[in-house]
């Protein structure tokens, strides 16, 4: 694992859900980076040291899907969770041509986001991650 904490960018123009998911992630020692739009996270995987991206679907200037296909042109290995609340398989069909690692529905529960989170990390990078999110095997997305 990298020296430093993992690092998570929550992409969403809705402020408050931003910072609803940092303090689902700050707590459990994740550094976490915040973007309001998909143009801010492009610019901020291409300066810092990223490991996952959580992002919205329905943002200005980038949707969702869009900004993962520009994050996958420079940093194919990065797992990216997409989120929507208007989730229908038209989205989904979108995220797996972009390789988006999985898609959630908003609104979702902390246990929800944080097995995901958890399983995108372990497999993309081969950490072990036991510590910071206990996964019971009914946490597991792929079990689903």
């Amino acid at each position: 694992m990298s020296t430093l904490a993992p690092s998570i960018l929550i992409t969403d123009d809705d402020l408050a859900f931003r910072e609803t998911l940092q303090t689902v992630f700050e707590p459990h020692g994740f550094r976490t980076l915040t973007a309001g739009d998909g143009e801010e996270a492009v610019e901020i995987v291409r300066t810092k040291e990223i490991h996952l991206v959580l992002l919205d679907m329905h943002m200005p200037k980038l949707t969702g899907v869009e900004t993962i296909r520009q994050l996958k042109q420079f940093k194919a290995i990065l797992p990216c969770i997409l989120m929507s609340a208007n989730l229908d398989e038209c989205i989904r069909e979108q995220a797996r041509v972009v390789r988006a690692f999985s898609v959630l529905a908003k609104p979702m529960s902390r246990r929800e986001v944080t097995a995901v989170v958890r399983l995108a990390l372990e497999r993309t990078y081969n950490w072990q991650l036991d510590r910071m999110f206990p996964l019971r095997s009914s946490d597991d997305p792929a079990a689903r």
